[in-house]
């Protein structure tokens, strides 16, 4: 951490004044006070002048961009802010510490644009930049000391920028593990535990080789304070952590790579914890998921029973009322949204399986896309029949309509097999056609129901095992700059393109039946 360095004078020593000084006058002081500059001036304004190319050029605008007031002082909208600084403190009824998890989407320098009228001038071509804007991102990061730090657009191309957080996060506790994009695309993943409160247990890479180069991390942690079980027993709690960063949507035919990239993530999730054998476990996803609370992946992290924790700290429902309270991005569009998010999902919570809801996410995108050409119910129903003259819906048509609003037949839209098992789920009888009743089903969305319920189904049934198992409640959630939290963009704030959101969470005991993954 930078600091000033100030050289007091001896206490002893008499600083002359002023007045004092210029008791004893001389010729020589009056020519280098009052007449020299008058000589000097003009020559230094003609160098300066003549000497704008090349590399005074890089200092002209070096100082240009320290005295501009929106950059001088990085994150200068977070001075009369207090930091957010709970972790270590005891606040749970169960007398364990709480835990605090920030994701931050740094805006690599690769990335960042200088100069709007000139798109190819970017921060990481000036050192003096990038490397100010990161050392004040360090020490906000070791002040806050989150447990958990999770980092977007890290620039894993840059040794010295990556040097500079692993031995930083290091010196503070922290095991760091970074993850390039595919590709060799600059920009990746850093993940940072810290050692006071967490093991490693296992640490995973996951690379979605599709559109986009995006990747994700698998952290599976246990904490290093015991949760009391009872008086007499304790349980080093297990976790499992994910860091990603989805794809921007350019296009909204790509909400199907968004979509399929979480799919892959709670695939793998899946998959992870059945081969080794895993009990029950919160699982916290961490990122910029590039999409708001409106959006088809939201929908689908909430029905695979998700929460979001900031709207859980806020009391925010899903309502449209409750979508645009908070923003956490400015795009390079200059759209403000808010699309950083930490979900938690406790062991408790109910969902469904998780092919029936990418199924219904999947059938919520083609009905977006349809009514994006102003299809209404029954223009929908014609168009997906094709040039079939029945009044049923066949694979082939059902086929070709989904190439025709970008969602097959493309490298990043849906394979064979999805379209396949779509049908399967639509074609509910079985008789391989879709009638109208059948479609209206999808069109209604009469299945996307949330499931909030604190029990999963098999509880219901009697004679279920149960257990006791831990998870977390949300105490606390804050996104910096503050601004953000009423859904507004300081113009002032130039640490990144993204705020960054910390929530507190308080472990917490819970009864459930005994699920086998």
């Amino acid at each position: 951490m930078n600091q000033d360095i100030r050289v007091h004078p001896p206490s002893n020593s008499v600083r002359p004044t002023l007045k004092s000084y210029f008791n004893k006058p001389t010729l020589l002081k009056i020519f280098v006070v009052c007449v020299l500059p008058f000589f000097i001036s003009p020559f230094l304004l003609a160098y300066l002048n003549n000497n704008r190319s090349g590399k005074n050029s890089e200092m002209v605008l070096l100082a240009g961009y320290y005295n501009n007031s929106d950059v001088a002082n990085v994150d200068s909208s977070e001075n009369d802010s207090v930091p957010f600084k709970e972790t270590g403190y005891v606040c749970s009824t169960m007398g364990e510490p709480c835990i605090s998890c920030t994701t931050f989407n740094i805006l690599a320098p690769i990335y960042k644009r200088l100069d709007q009228q000139n798109q190819s001038v970017r921060e990481s071509d000036f050192r003096a930049f990038w490397l100010a804007r990161n050392e004040k991102i360090i020490n906000w990061l070791l002040y806050e000391r989150a447990s958990i730090i999770c980092l977007q657009e890290f620039w894993v191309g840059n040794e010295e920028l990556v040097h500079m957080y692993e031995e930083k996060l290091g010196d503070a506790g922290y095991n760091t593990f970074k993850l390039a994009r595919s590709n060799n695309r600059g920009d990746g993943l850093l993940t940072a535990i810290n050692k006071e409160y967490f093991k490693v247990l296992n640490h995973r890479e996951l690379f979605f080789n599709n559109f986009g180069d995006r990747v994700a991390q698998l952290l599976h942690v246990q904490s290093i304070v015991p949760f009391s079980r009872n008086q007499n027993d304790s349980v080093e709690q297990e976790i499992i952590i994910v860091n990603t960063h989805l794809l921007f949507p350019h296009d909204s035919s790509l909400s199907i790579v968004r979509l399929h990239q979480v799919y892959q993530i709670l695939q793998y999730l899946e998959t992870y914890q059945r081969e080794n054998k895993l009990s029950q476990m919160p699982v916290i996803l961490c990122g910029d998921w590039n999409g708001s609370k409106r959006g088809h992946v939201y929908k689908f992290l909430r029905s695979q029973g998700f929460v979001s924790s900031y709207d859980i700290a806020h009391e925010y429902t899903d309502s449209d009322a409750d979508a645009h309270r908070w923003v956490s991005h400015r795009n390079h569009r200059g759209n403000i949204c808010g699309v950083d998010f930490i979900w938690l999902r406790n062991p408790h919570k109910s969902r469904k399986p998780l092919k029936i809801s990418w199924a219904e996410a999947a059938f919520g995108i083609i009905k977006y896309q349809l009514k994006k050409v102003s299809l209404a119910e029954n223009e929908a129903f014609a168009f997906l029949r094709s040039d079939n003259n029945g009044n049923n819906i066949t694979y082939s048509a059902f086929c070709d309509a989904l190439r025709q609003v970008n969602l097959t037949g493309l490298s990043y839209g849906l394979s064979f097999q999805e379209t396949k098992d779509l049908w399967v789920q639509a074609d509910t009888n079985g008789n391989g056609v879709l009638d109208y009743e059948e479609f209206k089903r999808i069109w209604d969305a009469t299945w996307l129901q949330h499931m909030d319920e604190d029990c999963s189904l098999a509880d219901l049934n009697e004679g279920v095992a149960e257990e006791e198992t831990f998870g977390f409640a949300v105490k606390k959630a804050v996104l910096f700059p503050r601004e953000a939290e009423k859904g507004i963009w300081p113009e002032n704030y130039s640490l990144s393109d993204h705020a960054r959101l910390t929530a507190v969470f308080s472990p917490m005991r819970f009864r459930c039946s005994k699920r086998s993954l």
